[in-house]
């Protein structure tokens, strides 16, 4: 498989897990239009190729992304409101398509997180960090509002926390990250690859075609209303996968012993 290249990032494709790692480490992995441009393309792509049943997004350096460019920034400064809605528009869609993503996420987090970075995690579906790496919704600070990236912070973190967190602007920790829900695990540095690795192989063994619909039937119910019509999606869906090729091997291999097909 040839992959693409791109200026701000990184793209290995091995033993089904797709590892996307931010690369300006000295710009601390902030945004920029390039690298907003380059994430949409590269989850695009990873999306619609077969062999990818995981992907990992992780960075280089210090922090795992310190939100916007400080180029950006001064250039956003004279937008008009039209440009800003475009400029807007552009994150948004960047991060609805890692959310929407077909495949299950992971944000591998080796450093401090921050602003527009925030959304970044939020936007994966599970988050594992180390110990060390700072938090921070720092938008009020600078007269602005965590806007283009809450609907996915607000599901990761719950209102409760946001309500403090976009408000307050404070740094906060891995270990109350965890506590509040941001992240899944935190971990010691040097077993950061270790736990990193556990985690995508439950991923990478599960059946693909069951992972893809058991995501999106997560999205679908979790702030839906427990009507009639929930009811009857959530029959379908069983019904539906269970009568799915993968459906049908993976029952017929546990009664039977073996390993299912995806995993030959």
């Amino acid at each position: 498989m040839k992959l693409p290249t791109y200026d701000s990032l990184l793209l290995d494709i091995d033993q089904h897990v797709a590892t996307i790692t931010l690369n300006r480490p000295d710009k601390r992995n902030a945004f920029n239009d390039d690298v907003i441009q380059e994430l949409t393309d590269v989850f695009q792509f990873c999306a619609q190729q077969d062999e990818v049943r995981v992907v990992v997004l992780t960075a280089n350096g210090k922090a795992f992304c310190a939100g916007a460019d400080l180029n950006w920034m001064r250039a956003m400064a004279d937008y008009s409101h039209d440009e800003n809605l475009a400029d807007a528009g552009k994150l948004a869609q960047m991060l609805a398509t890692i959310y929407h993503c077909p495949k299950p996420t992971v944000a591998a987090i080796q450093g401090d997180v921050y602003a527009g970075g925030m959304g970044l995690v939020a936007a994966c579906d599970i988050a594992i960090s180390v110990k060390n790496a700072n938090f921070c919704l720092s938008e009020v600070k600078l007269g602005l509002i965590p806007a283009t990236i809450s609907p996915y912070v607000i599901r990761a973190m719950g209102a409760r926390a946001a309500h403090r967190y976009f408000l307050t602007a404070e740094v906060f920790d891995a270990k109350e990250a965890k506590k509040i829900g941001f992240i899944h695990e935190r971990v010691d540095e040097e077993e950061f690859t270790q736990s990193l690795d556990n985690l995508v192989k439950h991923l990478v063994n599960a059946s693909p075609n069951a992972v893809k619909v058991c995501k999106k039937l997560v999205q679908d119910v979790a702030f839906a209303e427990i009507d009639e019509q929930l009811i009857k999606d959530t029959v379908a869906g069983i019904a539906d996968i269970r009568a799915s090729a993968e459906g049908k091997e993976g029952v017929q291999s546990f009664l039977q012993k073996r390993q299912p097909s995806w995993l030959e």
